[in-house]
């Protein structure tokens, strides 16, 4: 696994350029999945260091990717952070992907900052605790 390995699982290829081009700006490697289960698949192929997933996907779900890493035969694979990104944004939404297994919830449109300093904050020695 290498420290700027990360995972997004998208659908919409502005979404998937928009966010590729925010991270390669910041010496990240993107590797892009389009469905669930493919980004299952690339999940254990590359084990990222964090997974960036979409909830509305066109085969599986966003929560049932989540349940399913977090049920993975790899213990490796079942901590890696995964940031949930999307529009649902209804009351309940964000409990809804907290419970299916993600460790952060974050709402489109993107913010940028927002989305560097969520990343970030999962890399390896960037431990931010005194």
């Amino acid at each position: 696994m290498t420290a700027n390995n990360i995972l997004y699982v998208e659908d919409n290829p502005d979404n998937m350029r928009l966010v590729e081009r925010a991270l390669k700006a910041k010496g990240y490697t993107i590797h892009g999945a389009i469905t669930g289960l493919s980004g299952l698949q690339m999940a254990e192929s590359i084990m990222p260091t964090v997974i960036l997933l979409d909830i509305n996907l066109p085969d599986i779900d966003g929560y049932e990717v989540a349940r399913r890493i977090r049920k993975h035969r790899n213990s490796d694979l079942r901590q890696v952070p995964i940031i949930a990104i999307t529009a649902n944004t209804l009351k309940g939404d964000a409990e809804k992907a907290l419970d299916a297994g993600c460790d952060v919830y974050m709402s489109k449109p993107i913010n940028i900052r927002e989305l560097w300093a969520r990343v970030e904050a999962f890399m390896p020695g960037e431990d931010f605790l005194a």
